[in-house]
């Protein structure tokens, strides 16, 4: 069973940083894209950040662009988002999902990724 575990989200001033956490079992960690996805209130869920883990290529929206950074720990199966800079307009629920499709158009879900419970970022101005 795919399980994704999310940690990491909370409340910060604007400029501030977090790192988010994503857990993953369940399926082979190096064989698959990983992503962070995000959804605010109204508005759809965005690819926010891709990762491949097998050989390290990564997306990132150009909202995020030169702020965060994707990057993994293989022998954690853990994928992380460090945010920096952060804009009470990344305010959103973020969410982890894996398989996903990278590519230089975009972070993409497919029909059989799964995800996490989700984990809130609030970003005060």
């Amino acid at each position: 069973e795919v399980q994704l575990v999310e940690s990491g989200g909370g409340l910060v001033q604007a400029g501030g940083s977090l790192r988010l956490s994503c857990a993953c079992s369940g399926f082979p960690f190096d064989a698959h894209a990983i992503g962070w996805f995000r959804q605010a209130p109204g508005k759809e869920r965005e690819g926010v950040s891709c990762f491949v883990t097998r050989d390290g290529r990564t997306y990132y929206a150009d909202s995020v662009k030169g702020r965060f950074t994707i990057s993994s720990d293989n022998a954690k199966n853990t994928v992380y988002l460090q945010m920096n800079s952060l804009k009470p307009e990344d305010t959103a629920v973020y969410y982890c999902g894996a398989p996903t499709i990278s590519s230089g158009y975009g972070c993409f879900p497919l029909l059989s990724t799964s995800w996490g419970q989700g984990t809130q970022v609030t970003v005060s101005s």
